[in-house]
């Protein structure tokens, strides 16, 4: 299994403030480098962050309100510029590829892009996959879910106790491919070989009220970043369908979310994020409240 790297590039919400800018995460797991979301200043948050934007696989983009998406004009002329020569996938909610053919019309850019609506799984490889599901906001707005498979890794112990020569150790990955193999003329099973690994599962959910999606989307999560947009519960959360602090952490909560991060930050809570986190934390203990260009590996 490989690391999961994830940087946050953006944390406020609908107004940036001075040490949040607008939403962005960028999420490196073996060949994929995956941008969710870019909000307004996307790229220059790259930039300090210190990875290079070519290396962008695919972009996810959670819904079209400014503070998502406003930073993609420019992200994709940038790539334009500096000799971006692979597809790039860019995914969004369904009923959202007008709006994004407006955008690739704006930043005039000559690039090889896919741009698919999604819903359900929509990248599978050996290793891992990628889930859409609909949540409940004021447009269409997908929350997402990467999920590592199941593994499985050679006991290393049992191997010891075989003492095998160079040229055996070549066989050794055929046993978690769930083959038997032969070694000096002895049969070796995988299934007494080997040990099962459960694949992590990293969830994103932002800008939504408290819906069934956003449950299942956290559910055993090894890592769930849920937005949490109102201390309290306000006319305004209601009428934006955004989710209160008490709304993020039930969720966690019942869903048995492993560690939870907060984003989408709104800007009234600039001066009281001690008192935010330690409200949090009352709650539900392995919890952060994510900063700009804050690093976590997994």
């Amino acid at each position: 299994m490989g690391k999961i790297n994830i940087v946050f590039l953006g944390t406020g919400s609908a107004i940036p403030t001075i040490t949040r800018n607008h939403s962005a995460i960028f999420f490196r797991y073996k060949e994929k480098n995956i941008l969710i979301d870019c909000g307004e200043g996307t790229q220059r948050q790259i930039r300090k962050a210190k990875i290079n934007p070519c290396k962008i696989t695919d972009i996810l983009i959670t819904h079209f309100h400014g503070d998502h998406f406003f930073g993609l004009p420019g992200l994709l002329s940038t790539l334009s510029k500096s000799g971006y020569n692979k597809t790039l996938n860019i995914y969004g909610p369904k009923n959202s590829k007008k709006i994004f053919n407006k955008i690739f019309e704006i930043a005039n850019v000559n690039l090889d892009i896919k741009f698919k609506e999604v819903s359900g799984k929509f990248i599978d490889t050996p290793y891992f996959s990628i889930t859409a599901m609909p949540l409940e906001h004021k447009i269409n707005c997908n929350g997402y879910l990467f999920q590592e498979k199941d593994r499985l890794r050679i006991n290393k112990k049992k191997l010891a106790k075989l003492k095998l020569k160079k040229e055996d150790l070549k066989k050794l990955n055929l046993l978690v491919q769930k083959k038997n193999i032969k070694l000096n003329g002895k049969s070796i099973k995988y299934k007494e070989m080997t040990y099962p690994v459960v694949g992590r599962k990293v969830s994103f959910i932002f800008d939504t009220k408290t819906c069934t999606n956003a449950l299942k989307l956290a559910k055993n999560c090894d890592l769930s970043i849920i937005e949490s947009s109102f201390l309290e519960q306000t006319p305004l959360a209601k009428e934006y369908k955004h989710m209160t602090l008490e709304d993020t952490l039930k969720i966690a909560k019942k869903a048995k979310v492993k560690k939870l991060i907060l984003t989408h930050i709104s800007q009234r809570y600039e001066h009281k994020e001690n008192f935010y986190l330690k409200k949090a934390k009352k709650k539900f203990k392995n919890l952060e409240l994510a900063k700009d260009l804050m690093k976590i590996e997994i």
